[in-house]
């Protein structure tokens, strides 16, 4: 079993930066990628962006977040850079297990979220 907790979040005006950090326990992050989802209010879950053999972003995203992983503290982040008032949600950290790395039911492990405001 995996433990994912994240943390990080918070208040920002639009243009600044945050990291978010997701410390994994109970399995090394070595054996399993790791996958950024974030969630709006009255929106679905969607994907943001994935670290394993490689790495892949949304759209959205890409060319202003980094994920990156420090095996040695078990620990994935995600720096998030030029934010956006549209990327305001709560941010969800997974451990992969089968199917789709871009689809939340990929995943099987979830951390509890962070929020992530920004303001214009």
């Amino acid at each position: 079993q995996v433990q994912l907790v994240e943390s990080g979040g918070g208040l920002v005006q639009a243009g600044g930066s945050l990291r978010l950090s997701c410390a994994a326990s109970g399995r090394s992050i070595r054996t399993y990628a790791v996958g950024w989802f974030r969630q709006a209010p009255g929106k679905e879950r969607e994907f943001v962006a994935w670290s394993g053999g490689s790495t892949q972003y949304a759209d959205s995203v890409k060319g202003r977040f980094t994920i990156s992983r420090d095996n040695a503290k078990n620990t994935v982040f995600l720096q998030m850079n030029s934010l956006k008032p549209e990327d305001t949600a709560v941010y969800y950290c997974a451990s992969y297990h089968s199917g789709s790395l871009l689809l939340p039911s990929g995943y099987e492990y979830w951390g509890q979220g962070t929020q992530v405001t920004v303001s214009s």
